[in-house]
């Protein structure tokens, strides 16, 4: 495989416009943190944007920053936090289930990546003000600006989240960014089941006390964490005052499902972290991760559906909406991809993604959640505009893409 490193983004383009001439399969990299997400293929070239890399626009007045694609998430972060600021959608690191190094801000719009806050704040579709990339062409262009309100017609910039580089390479984002939150505290309810522990965790949604963090972790991933048993887990974040008074309405509001502890600052930081890089279940490395989202009371019974056949460890977030399950390499030749995926359709609906396993495993299995027909076909349509000559990331996503 031959590699180009462009050092600027007019080199991207030009690559790409050589790739496209020569009709040349291209793969494409950040800083590589999610390289083994997705379906493996050997490309005859790949991509390298790690040069591209530094904030080119931070104005904390206007809450918005813009950087090259490669700069690393935890510098933006670092630098945000000097301001009192942060990104609000949390986004997650694959360092721990990858044992890689940091994301960068491309890769962060490439994956749509978000944390446990997704159910309050949204994802990075959701912050992202406007892009700057090269199409499948090898054409350069911008989408979006630097405001909130600037878009008419098809939103570009959040079209592209999630397409994992199969659409265009982004070479500049910029995103929105909010206050950080002067106090966090965790409401933990300790000893309660999956299914006890999300009805908890839906009541807490539906309470007037701005919840922007639910999950439940059973005894495997309490353990490793700290706790003696399961725990259910619920954030506040605010001012102090107004935090004391939401815990206060919330602990007696579950009195009836446990009694309430509380978490606060560093301890309570340090475990959302974790919860939303799912360091419970990165050991050992061995064992096959899959990410599942389904409707918030349906993540207990789609886990215990799959833990009759194989037996495994699970991560409850969003509360009960998102399943982080871990499996033995012994759960069969598709690493219980039809198991998986067929819970799911019988408990209402949504789809489970391949996060590690093997490449040999990821080459034999859908590591995306199959498109319905009509789904698929504006997939495809999508793709022949961006992409015509099918020359960036064919297949990692979808075979037929």
């Amino acid at each position: 495989m031959s590699l180009l490193v462009p050092a600027t983004p007019d080199e991207v383009a030009a690559s790409v416009a050589e790739a496209a001439q020569l009709r040349t399969p291209l793969s494409i990299s950040g800083l590589g943190s999610k390289a083994q997400l997705g379906a493996p293929w050997n490309a005859a070239r790949r991509l390298d944007l790690s040069a591209l890399k530094g904030v080119t626009m931070y104005e904390p007045e206007e809450l918005v920053v813009s950087a090259l694609a490669a700069t690393p998430i935890e510098d933006i972060e670092a630098m945000l936090a000097a301001k009192g600021q942060e990104l609000a959608f949390e986004p997650m690191s694959f360092g721990a289930l990858y044992g890689t190094g940091p994301g960068s801000l491309g890769g962060c719009l490439m994956a749509n990546v978000s944390g446990p806050r997704r159910i309050k704040a949204g994802a990075a579709r959701d912050h992202v003000l406007g892009v700057k990339g090269v199409n499948g062409r090898g054409e350069a262009f911008k989408a979006g600006g630097t405001v909130v309100k600037n878009v008419t017609g098809y939103d570009l910039s959040r079209g592209l989240a999630g397409s994992f580089g199969t659409l265009a390479v982004v070479t500049e984002l910029t995103f929105k960014v909010l206050p950080r939150a002067e106090t966090t505290a965790t409401l933990a309810l300790a000893g309660l089941a999956p299914k006890r522990a999300v009805e908890a965790l839906c009541l807490a949604m539906g309470a007037p006390v701005d919840v922007s963090g639910a999950a439940h972790l059973p005894s495997f991933a309490a353990n490793a964490l700290g706790f003696a048993g399961p725990v259910t887990l619920l954030r506040l974040e605010g001012f102090a005052p107004s935090v004391d008074e939401r815990f206060d309405r919330l602990a007696l509001s579950l009195k009836p499902f446990a009694k309430a502890e509380r978490l606060d600052g560093a301890a309570s930081i340090a475990l959302w972290r974790a919860i939303r890089d799912v360091a419970p279940l990165a050991e050992p490395r061995d064992k096959i991760i899959w990410k599942i989202s389904v409707a918030p009371t349906a993540g207990p019974p789609v886990a215990a559906t799959i833990g009759k056949v194989y037996p495994g460890e699970a991560l409850f977030d969003w509360s009960g909406g998102l399943v982080w399950l871990a499996l033995t390499p012994d759960c069969g030749p598709d690493s219980g991809a039809e198991l998986i995926r067929g819970a799911i359709a019988v408990h209402g609906g949504g789809h489970a993604t391949l996060v590690r396993a093997p490449a040999e495993v990821r080459a034999a299995t859908r590591v995306f959640q199959p498109q319905p027909p009509a789904l698929k076909a504006l997939s495809q349509r999508l793709k022949a505009e961006f992409d015509p000559f099918g020359i960036l990331e064919p297949g990692r996503m979808q075979a037929e893409v």
